[in-house]
């Protein structure tokens, strides 16, 4: 079996690795980076490929005699790549998560006959896996609600936060409007708004506060309320508010001393080295979705919750973790053909699924990360 990895920064270049440690499993890693390309070079059954990720006639040429494709590109370009794959009829894991609503290539991808499962990592990703299990077992689904992020378990002044992602994706979700569903009827509300501090017993005290993560779930899953939060230190929410109500995330040059500046060019490349995950830093990553609902007249009340850290042995992050491994397992799952529904597939589709469900929680738990379900109550 062969799969291509287009894109291999600390996410991609795990997901590369963990296919290729797959008995039978040959991987094509591709990235525009050399630097990244060169920690894979060493790896038995990886071979690597300089490309420009953003030129379509170059990823239809290296996906050619692929069983299965991941995606793993910068969000901003993430849904051209994700119509080139579908177009090429080949099938697809990805975690682009690009801004665009990739259900629309939905006709596209069941033309060509393909899987093109989409947002496969943690959130997005696992939260709309547990949300299509417990809606599955509902007759009424009334309450759905995520918290997650990913945090450096030693907290620092100023910012008490690392990226394994791109400050631009980062950003983008502290400034684009979040869509949450109240009522049965989809709101938007700022960003970084509804700030609430919430005690949870891996990790102690963190605030909460809104983030355009629901997605495909406000389209596919009727709810009468349903929000996402991202989770960070205490007074991280108030810092960002601050930096963006004071013009350094605009996209408006301003001129110093004759050169026109993009702000937001010159925050995310400060930032970039600000949030840059020192070696041997160790962190976190924490995930719960509560959903309730109704079952036959009686109140039915689900927990799911996922709590990783930094892999000793390896080094990996377990954001990188999290993110990356949903979305090697679905990417294997499709070059073995496991999965026989064709479209744009979502996780909340999948865990809908029983034996699909279960085919993703053991092959997470093979690897450490354990996501566990909790009934509340029945």
């Amino acid at each position: 079996m062969k799969i291509t990895v287009l894109g291999c920064g600390l996410v991609g270049g795990l997901i590369a690795k963990d296919l290729a440690a797959g008995q039978g499993v040959e991987v094509l890693a591709v990235d525009v980076s050399e630097e990244r390309l060169d920690s894979l070079n060493d790896i038995p059954r990886i071979t690597t490929e300089r490309v420009d990720l953003s030129d379509s006639s170059e990823i239809v040429r290296v996906i050619r005699d692929s069983d299965a494709v991941v995606g793993a590109v910068p969000g901003h370009f993430g849904y051209e790549m994700l119509r080139t794959v579908v177009e090429a009829g080949k099938p697809i894991s990805d975690i682009s998560f690009a801004p665009e609503n990739a259900l629309d290539l939905d006709g596209q991808a069941k033309r060509r006959g393909v899987a093109a499962v989409i947002d496969a990592g943690v959130s997005p990703g696992l939260s709309n896996l547990a949300v299509g299990r417990a809606a599955a077992g509902m007759d009424e689904v009334e309450e759905v609600t995520i918290y997650v992020g990913g945090l450096p378990l030693t907290r620092f002044w100023p910012w008490e936060y690392r990226s394994v992602f791109s400050p631009t994706d980062v950003i983008e979700e502290y400034l684009r409007p979040a869509r949450l569903v109240e009522n049965g009827i989809v709101v938007t509300k700022p960003a970084l708004s509804e700030v609430e501090l919430i005690d949870f017993p891996q990790v102690g005290t963190l605030e909460a506060f809104n983030t355009d993560g629901l997605r495909t779930i406000m389209h596919t899953i009727e709810a009468t309320n349903m929000k996402e939060k991202t989770l960070r230190y205490p007074g991280h929410a108030e810092r960002m508010r601050m930096l963006r109500e004071a013009g350094f995330f605009s996209d408006e040059a301003v001129e110093i001393e004759g050169v026109r500046v993009r702000p937001r060019s010159l925050s995310e490349r400060l930032l970039f080295d600000a949030w840059e995950r020192p070696d041997g830093e160790r962190e976190m990553t924490y995930l719960r979705v509560d959903v309730a609902g109704t079952r036959d007249g009686h109140r039915k009340e689900l927990r799911y919750e996922l709590y990783d850290e930094t892999d000793d042995a390896t080094g990996d992050s377990s954001m990188a973790r999290t993110t990356g491994f949903p979305c090697a397992i679905i990417a294997g799952m499709l070059g073995r053909k496991e999965i026989e529904l064709e479209g744009v597939l979502p996780l909340e589709m999948l865990g809908s699924d029983p034996e699909l469900w279960e085919r993703i929680i053991s092959g997470l738990h093979a690897r450490g990360v354990l996501f566990e379900e909790q009934t509340l109550v029945c």
